[in-house]
């Protein structure tokens, strides 16, 4: 009984003190002065996709329900319309795999007016070994062709932050989040996480067709997203350290079943001079394999919420 109060008095001290640093726009005080350090780093940008010409160029994709189409003002990218079913689930990779710590910037339009599910930015994704996949994702895309969440974080490696965010039940008011979590495969019994905190919770940002500027930047066991508009500039910070570390791998964009937006201006950028560029990866196969992976749902159903 004395342990279980001590863990919980601890976690209420860490949510607390996580409440304390967060105001209408996210991060302030010491989070702001440290993002503002990384961000002006000599960056040298190795990924750049305007998104108005052909996105089998430099994306490949998951899901045989997704729409994927490119215009004068950017990607437009449509996850399958059927709610809770797992082939409406879509995520576009890059095919190049990057290297070492990265600063990730785009433009964002929400473009559906969804009260449920999410949209996700997966950072340097890689296959578990210890299953017997390759790290290299691009060489197993045939299993992927129905893209349940079991599969990523049953099977992958990466950093997950989820935005543009909502539940399993349909949102009536002002409420949306941001979450980072951590893909720990090689972990028994496998789930979807652990969660980095803290959450960020009714943020005032996405409202559908508002452009927002977003950049990401992983540095060391430091993960911060930073979000744009006309509005305001909010800010997020995780600390990643007690986890292994995310080094390597593709960048993808998930939209769960029904969600949709526009990118712009998709550029990956590494620190100038540490030789880490992105790398070209193989051929991405042919998709013509059904899903069949035999791992288990969450609680005998999919999780919904990301």
């Amino acid at each position: 009984m004395m342990h279980f109060k001590i863990c919980f008095l601890a976690l209420l001290a860490t949510n607390v003190a996580c409440a304390a640093t967060i105001g209408p726009e996210g991060e302030k005080g010491e989070s702001r002065e440290q993002f503002a350090e990384l961000d002006a780093q000599n960056w040298q940008e190795v990924f750049f996709d305007a998104g108005t010409g052909d996105w089998r160029d430099k994306w490949s994709l998951d899901g045989l329900k997704a729409e994927v189409s490119n215009s004068a003002e950017g990607m437009n990218f449509r996850a399958g319309a059927v709610y809770k079913e797992d082939a409406s689930h879509a995520v576009l990779w890059t095919k190049r795999s990057f290297t070492g710590d990265l600063k990730i910037e785009y433009e964002y339009t929400r473009t559906d007016e969804a009260t449920r599910a999410v949209n996700i930015l997966y950072i340097q994704a890689t296959g578990d070994e210890t299953q017997g996949l390759d790290r290299d994702i691009s060489r197993w895309a045939d299993q992927r062709t129905v893209p349940a969440m079991r599969v990523y974080w049953g099977q992958m490696h990466t950093y997950h932050i989820s935005y543009a965010a909502y539940g399993s039940k349909p949102v009536t008011d002002d409420y949306d989040y941001i979450r980072a979590r951590r893909y720990r495969p090689d972990v028994l019994p496998r789930k979807n996480g652990p969660i980095f905190q803290p959450d960020y919770q009714r943020t005032g940002l996405f409202a559908t067709g508002v452009p927002h500027q977003v950049t990401v930047i992983k540095q060391g066991d430091d993960l911060f997203m930073k979000i744009s508009n006309a509005d305001k500039d909010y800010l997020c910070h995780w600390k990643t350290g007690g986890q292994p570390p995310i080094t390597e791998g593709h960048i993808g964009l998930r939209h769960m079943y029904t969600r949709s937006a526009r990118y712009r201006d998709f550029r990956v950028s590494v620190l100038k001079g540490t030789g880490q560029a992105g790398q070209p990866a193989g051929p991405w196969p042919r998709l013509t394999t059904r899903l069949s992976t035999g791992l288990p749902t969450q609680g005998g159903r999919h999780a919904l919420v990301q």
